[in-house]
């Protein structure tokens, strides 16, 4: 009697490998492992080439037949056919005319485009950086925190997957902890200030020569406002477009991007500063509530500034070309709406809840967002499959698993929003991507925490810290945040990015990563 061995069912990189093992032992009739020499994976890699280039496969004949055709032309036949165009002046000026004006029609209409000639990231003073038991150290000896919600901190720090050298406000490194206004301004200047001498350094680009500037930042608020911090700050122009966001979440940094895309499309030959950073000192929770608790163990301090423009001038010293930008909102569900919810707990404590559905809620925030996105960017060979299991479904009535596109075939980098552990791990599953690809974020997630709207920035600096960035490339930057909402946004490369060339928070460690994360990492104690 023969054995047979486990069959196994493998998805690797989004790619379907089915490996089959028949043997028999002590029989005579052994069958072939066809299966074993063909992955299908490369079948689908071989289709997906086969349907991108099928239009130059379809033409190449066409040429051919017609370069056989013109070489028959002689010179009479060139004779003849200009003493027909000057009996036909009229025609001619015509239809040239036409040419002309809707060449120009389409030029004039045509959206700018948007490149972000660079960005920088703030990384604060050694100084200010926390450990996990430092952090633990802080919260026992401010004398407000239970027992029971102590350790359920220790809980929620060792299974986080932040690092040991992530960053918390002044303010908050002090005992008792001093969360004043005073000191949430400090912190904010430090920040926004910090980050956009960076920029300016590296760019070049003279302060007065800005003339959009959008700021997001969810949980603080001041008057004046933190646009007018900079403003007055740098002495910018007395006719620039300012706009502040607040109360947008994490994925206020993409709603930044695509409000700064929309003002460059109407503004000619200007220069827009985007600002995405978020207050710890504000946003400190000094209650009972765990699920108020949450915020105080992933948010860390941070900041990114970005500098777009649309001028074409640019085009040659820009990173990235910006090609889309995607914003899902699922606010009208009450679910959604309320699963990350700023408000008071029963002793008057302000504070963030995030609730159990945040997972779920993000979950199909991003079907959503994908499902719009993918059109726009994924090959056509990802669409008909989809198309096909579509109809198959819906039609015909088969028993047949929805398709997952393969988002890998449409970008080469990922920078997703460092949430936390729960967040990568659900993006990483439900989009089918590698290690590799979620190398940045992680990284990202261990090193600085969760810092708000600006973890993308810090994911691509640290692509760029590695030199993986090539001319061509893809990024794709997604985030969510509350309300609730999914935000994308897609760059492509035009240059290929040199980290001996680059000065960014990465740069001085970058040799150090990636660096193995646990599930659990306990506290020493």
């Amino acid at each position: 009697m023969g054995n047979e061995n486990e069959q196994k069912q493998q998805v690797e990189t989004g790619k379907i490998s089915v490996e089959t093992t028949m043997s028999e032992r002590g029989g005579a009739n052994n069958l072939p492992n066809f299966l074993q020499s063909v992955r299908l994976k490369y079948v689908k890699l071989g289709y997906h080439y086969l349907i991108s280039h099928a239009m130059y496969l379809f033409l190449v004949p066409l040429l051919g037949i017609l370069s056989v055709h013109l070489s028959t032309i002689t010179t009479d036949d060139l004779l003849l056919l200009w003493d027909q165009l000057k009996f036909n002046l009229v025609s001619v000026v015509i239809c040239s005319a036409l040419i002309v004006f809707l060449g120009t029609l389409y030029f004039m209409t045509r959206p700018r485009k948007v490149y972000l000639v660079d960005f920088a990231c703030y990384k604060p003073k050694p100084e200010v950086m926390c450990s996990k038991e430092m952090f633990m150290e802080k919260s026992r000896a401010a004398g407000i925190f239970t027992p029971e919600n102590l350790e359920f901190q220790k809980r929620i720090v060792e299974r986080s997957g932040l690092g040991q050298k992530t960053y918390f406000p002044e303010a908050l490194m002090r005992v008792p902890a001093n969360p004043c206004m005073a000191e949430a301004r400090k912190e904010a200047e430090m920040v926004m200030f910090g980050a956009i001498d960076d920029l300016l350094e590296k760019t070049g680009v003279k302060a007065k020569d800005i003339g959009i500037l959008v700021v997001n930042c969810s949980l603080f608020n001041p008057t004046p406002s933190l646009s007018a911090m900079i403003v007055n700050h740098y002495k910018l122009r007395g006719n620039i477009l300012s706009y502040n966001l607040g109360g947008m979440g994490c994925s206020a940094g993409l709603i930044s991007i695509d409000l700064a895309k929309q003002l460059l499309q109407v503004q000619p030959n200007t220069y827009a500063l985007v600002m995405s950073l978020e207050s710890m000192t504000s946003n400190y929770y000094a209650g009972k509530d765990r699920s108020k608790l949450l915020t105080n163990c992933l948010f860390r301090m941070g900041g990114a500034a970005i500098l777009l423009s649309n001028r074409f001038s640019d085009r040659r010293r820009s990173k990235y070309e910006l090609t889309h930008t995607l914003r899902t909102h699922k606010g009208a569900d009450d679910r959604a709406y309320r699963c990350a919810f700023q408000e008071e707990d029963e002793e008057g404590n302000l504070g963030v809840s995030l609730s159990r559905d945040l997972i779920p809620v993000a979950g199909q925030a991003l079907q959503a967002n994908i499902t719009t996105l993918g059109p726009l960017v994924l090959p056509m060979s990802e669409q008909l499959l989809f198309l096909a299991t579509l109809v198959a479904r819906k039609v015909f009535k088969m028993k047949v698993k929805p398709y997952v596109p393969d988002f890998k075939l449409a970008f080469e980098h990922f920078c997703i929003h460092t949430g936390g552990r729960g967040v990568l791990d659900e993006l990483e599953k439900h989009l089918q991507l590698t290690q590799s690809h979620m190398e940045p974020s992680r990284m990202t997630l261990y090193r600085f925490g969760n810092t708000s709207s600006s973890s993308i920035w810090y994911s691509l600096a640290y692509a760029e810290a590695k030199g993986q960035i090539r001319k061509g490339h893809r990024v794709w930057q997604i985030a969510f945040g509350s309300g609730f909402k999914c935000n994308s946004g897609v760059w492509r490369a035009l240059k290929t990015i040199d980290p001996a060339k680059e000065q960014n928070p990465w740069t001085d460690e970058i040799n150090l990563f990636p660096v193995p994360v646990p599930t659990m990492s306990p506290l020493r104690p």
